[in-house]
């Protein structure tokens, strides 16, 4: 519940007014990995319901344990417990049809994380059916200039996905050449995404508001993928498969970043701009998204709980 979260999803998929992203367009692990101890990536605080996932398919469901279990194995020693309150943490409409969940960590002060955001909705569309968001995400503190993590995969029918992958840019490309070197290029991000477009059920999935085309990376991943009515099991191998090991290697590149501590922002000209940056992006994934659709979807009183926790720790407020 970041960049992104509720608009990922086309109208054919559900029945919201267009937002940021209104375009074109074996056995199971589940058992074990559901069982874990925490949901805050090893913080010691009882299970929530962000660990259960109980709506997910089995790959969809495995990948998110995996990348929540991947983060706290590479910077949990960084992240504090959640202080989400319980009725943010687990939320759901009046009747029950839309669930949600929500966990922020915030990071030390010395990390150059500000904090990791996980999530999932479920959300029962109005002609039968439902589909399913998931989202991992980090923000990077000012006193760096490393990339904004976001992984985003939205199951809007058991055929249709729609997935979002990036390293979000903090910085002007073209006035920072370097940052686009050392970020992108030697990363050599570029491979993942030109995997991914090779898989014949992947096609481009173009945004229809200009200001997030600015703000996503030349390497970022926004696709859907489309299988027929009768390949469902296709749409679990393209997970398992595809999206699983893309999203794996790009958040590990992430947290190497994040491990060698990125280019201290010393200059106070530098730093305004970059916190100036980091703010809009910040308030218009509330303003473009959550503060339209959630209460639509969730009702006026649950909503503004929600999004009081997230602009709290947006610091938007």
């Amino acid at each position: 519940m970041a960049l992104t979260t509720l608009t990922l999803v086309p109208r054919a998929c559900y029945c919201l007014p267009p937002s940021r992203f209104g375009g074109r367009r074996r056995r199971t692990r589940q058992v074990i990995k559901a069982e874990l101890p925490s949901a805050e990536m090893g913080s010691g605080r009882p299970a929530s319901k962000l660990m259960e996932f109980p709506h997910l398919t089995a790959a969809h469901r495995d990948l998110m344990v995996d990348l929540i279990q991947a983060v706290d194995d590479g910077v949990g020693e960084h992240l504090l417990p959640s202080t989400v309150p319980s009725d943010v943490e687990y939320y759901q409409n009046q009747t029950g049809t839309s669930q949600g969940t929500l966990l922020i960590r915030s990071a030390i002060p010395p990390s150059p994380i500000d904090f990791v955001i996980a999530s999932w909705l479920h959300l029962k569309q109005p002609h039968g059916g439902a589909f399913n968001i998931t989202n991992i995400a980090s923000y990077l503190k000012t006193t760096n200039d490393i990339p904004h993590f976001q992984f985003e995969l939205v199951q809007c029918s058991p055929t249709f996905l729609i997935f979002f992958l990036d390293l979000i840019p903090r910085v002007d490309i073209i006035l920072r050449p370097d940052y686009l070197t050392t970020f992108y290029e030697e990363t050599e991000l570029e491979k993942y995404r030109r995997r991914l477009d090779a898989v014949p059920e992947v096609s481009p999935y173009f945004s229809s508001s200009l200001f997030f085309r600015k703000v996503v990376s030349s390497t970022g991943i926004l696709v859907s993928m489309k299988c027929e009515e009768s390949e469902s099991g296709r749409v679990e191998e393209i997970i398992r498969e595809e999206i699983g090991p893309i999203s794996k290697e790009v958040l590990r590149i992430w947290m190497e970043l994040c491990s060698n501590g990125g280019r201290e922002i010393e200059d106070g000209n530098e730093r305004s701009l970059l916190e100036k940056r980091d703010l809009m992006i910040k308030k218009k994934a509330i303003e473009m998204d959550l503060s339209k659709t959630m209460p639509l979807q969730f009702g006026e009183e649950v909503a503004e709980r929600v999004l009081r926790v997230i602009r709290s720790s947006f610091k938007t407020i």
